[in-house]
């Protein structure tokens, strides 16, 4: 579907309100700033702030993005014959090599980085989302086996798939704070990559292949 005029100046005013916000909580810290402060920035209302955004978190891990069904998402757009494992594999090295801002491979993030983890609120909210990441896809994972509710197995293979997408964001923070170019991140994120699907186990690696019926 094509996007409309009226979206795409809501998305574009998102996105400048969103990148002046980062600007300011990068250069004096996060709980520094206040919403006034940031609509003043971005010459904007302090109504548009939050027309676009429900909190001053959003301004920096937009719903929208940093969403707590991503792997249950991933797993569920898998083809054919496509374990739940092989799917997040697959799509992480596909943002990896695409060098997508959505797992922080872009030039700069090794500031915006340190100032969220400084932020209280911010880290809380990261360790928050990757619990309900993993809860979703257990979720999934369970409906999909038609699991019972003693069955353990869906949320302890969701459990090692959520372990690996936060090893591999940990990798790449690292990396990045290091000061190191994101090509070069890459590189190490796919090499933990390839060491991390030799290590899975079998029953991990083929536990829900996609099938035809399904």
């Amino acid at each position: 579907m094509t996007e409309g005029l009226r979206e795409r100046k809501k998305r574009e005013t998102a996105a400048r309100i969103s990148g002046v916000a980062i600007g300011l909580f990068v250069e004096r810290g996060f709980d520094a700033v206040t919403i006034a402060e940031v609509a003043e920035a971005a010459d904007v209302s302090v109504n548009t702030v939050y027309n676009h955004f429900r909190t001053k978190e959003d301004l920096v891990l937009p719903p929208e993005e940093a969403s707590p069904g991503r792997l249950a998402d991933m797993v569920r757009a898998r083809g054919l014959g496509v374990s739940a494992a092989h799917a997040v594999l697959g799509r992480l090295r596909a943002e990896v090599r695409g060098r997508e801002r959505t797992i922080g491979l872009t030039d700069g993030f090794g500031r915006v980085l340190p100032m969220m983890l400084a932020a209280p609120t911010l880290a809380a909210r990261l360790g928050e989302l990757g619990t309900r990441m993993t809860g979703e896809l257990a979720t999934l994972l369970a409906e999909e086996a038609g699991a019972g509710p003693h069955d353990r197995v869906p949320g302890l293979v969701a459990a090692q798939i959520g372990w690996v997408h936060n090893l591999v964001y940990a990798e790449i923070g690292e990396h990045i704070v290091a000061g190191e170019r994101p090509d070069a991140v890459a590189a190490a994120a796919e090499e933990l990559l390839d060491a991390v699907e030799g290590l899975l186990g079998e029953r991990v690696l083929k536990y829900a292949i996609r099938e035809e019926n399904q």
